[in-house]
């Protein structure tokens, strides 16, 4: 076997694909601007108990999908983080964002690890999109990150996607529930499959996120959450539920739908897609108001947010033909050379060009002037710039439209003054 294989469960992202990241990333950053959430950037490892604590020790993510290592002999055991919630939250309080403002309102792109069977838009090396709002308890906090979730989705194009929705109660309902729900679970318990049985005990409401098939009759006569909720949950749901209906986003309410992971409460939501076939879930989120609590602060800290696979978005966009043929425009000009004796002024004027704000390729190869016209076309390059030995001794340039086929001839300084009437300039030049 060649020694250049890739990892299996990795992928690389090439040049024309990462432009159609570089296309989503920019909606997430221009629309995190615009609802008020900061970047934040974690570090790529945690210690392993930080995950153990937060995610819970009972899910498959802790007991079977961690990549975890000791870098030392005898030392702490370290986590590739398999999610980014605990570690956002771990760095809030480490840093105690709180006190400086009382809610914060995070957002990333990051890179997370899972040891999971690779399949489409499900690698053990893959990313994600979230946010994060801290110190808020209200409905609107709620309300907002999903608008803000479901805003990316509406800017970029996406359509057949469902909103399923429900409320988890607070930690005396879920307590009441959990009890009804083993009462009822009981009768069945030789019919598991094991990883229900597994929860039977850890966390029973899990079963009813099972998708293995086998289970669905079984959860269908389970109790509901809902007939166990008090007053405080129902109502702070109706108006989470009120601020959906008021921007126009449609939901469905989803008795079954529970997360995965042990810290939250209250709202949980999910969005689904209809170009991602079976496995057709695209994010999801929810309240985790004691997150917090569980990492060891002295009390509980009002927390909401969102977690949207980028790889799926992604093949969810391709599969509706949301990305066209050329996502990038290409260089503004390309500087053709017809002698290479005169290749290193040729050079000169391009590090000129490109000073001045102006996308500006050559040809790096050595070859023919047939062949540099025949690459800046392929590259989508506006205008071909020809410096040869007549242009350089007379001063004055022949500026081809490579769109139009009409052209030109300019000085150098007429030159950069029609290239940066026609082309986008580089702020950060010059």
């Amino acid at each position: 076997m060649p020694h250049y294989q890739i990892v299996k469960g990795a992928r690389d992202i090439f040049p024309d694909e990462m432009i159609q990241w570089k296309r989503v990333e920019a909606v997430i950053g221009g629309l995190a601007s615009i609802y008020g959430f900061s970047e934040i950037r974690t570090p790529v490892f945690e210690y392993t108990e930080l995950f153990q604590r937060s995610i819970g020790a009972s899910t498959d993510i802790v007991g079977k999908e961690m990549f975890s290592f000791q870098p030392e002999p005898g030392g702490r055991s370290i986590t590739l983080r398999p999610e980014m919630t605990a570690g956002v939250m771990r760095a809030a309080l480490q840093k105690n964002l709180l006190a400086s403002s009382p809610v914060q309102k995070l957002y990333y792109i990051s890179e997370l690890f899972r040891k999971e069977r690779p399949q489409a838009g499900r690698q053990r090396q893959f990313s994600q999109f979230g946010a994060e709002l801290l110190g808020a308890a209200s409905p609107a906090a709620v309300a907002e990150v999903i608008i803000f979730m479901m805003h990316v989705f509406e800017s970029l194009g996406l359509s057949g996607l469902r909103l399923r929705i429900n409320t988890l109660g607070n930690k005396t309902d879920r307590q009441r529930y959990r009890e009804a729900l083993r009462a009822y679970l009981a009768p069945y318990y030789r019919q598991l499959d094991d990883a229900s049985k597994e929860r039977f005990e850890k966390n029973p409401l899990r079963i009813l996120d099972s998708k293995n098939p086998d289970m669905q009759d079984i959860v269908a006569g389970a109790p509901k959450l809902h007939d166990y909720l008090g007053g405080e949950a129902l109502d702070d749901f109706e108006k989470v539920l009120a601020y959906l209906s008021d921007r126009g986003i449609d939901f469905q309410i989803d008795h079954l739908l529970v997360r995965g992971l042990d810290y939250y409460s209250y709202t949980a939501f999910e969005v689904t897609s209809s170009a991602l076939g079976a496995q057709d879930a695209l994010g999801g989120g929810g309240r985790y108001d004691s997150l917090a609590l569980e990492l060891g602060n002295a009390s509980e800290i009002p927390a909401a947010g969102f977690a949207v696979g980028m790889e799926r978005l992604l093949i969810a966009m391709q599969k509706q033909g949301l990305f066209s043929q050329q996502e990038a425009p290409g260089p503004a000009v390309a500087v053709i050379v017809p002698q290479q004796e005169y290749f290193d002024r040729a050079f000169g004027i391009v590090n000129l060009l490109r000073r001045s704000g102006i996308s500006t390729v050559i040809d790096l190869a050595g070859r023919s002037m047939k062949a540099q016209l025949r690459e800046a076309n392929r590259m989508h390059a506006s205008w071909a710039l020809f410096v040869g030995g007549e242009e350089l001794a007379t001063g004055q340039y022949p500026l081809k439209n490579l769109v139009a086929s009409t052209q030109e001839t300019h000085t150098l300084d007429g030159v950069v003054d029609v290239l940066r009437q026609s082309a986008s300039v580089n702020p950060h030049c010059g």
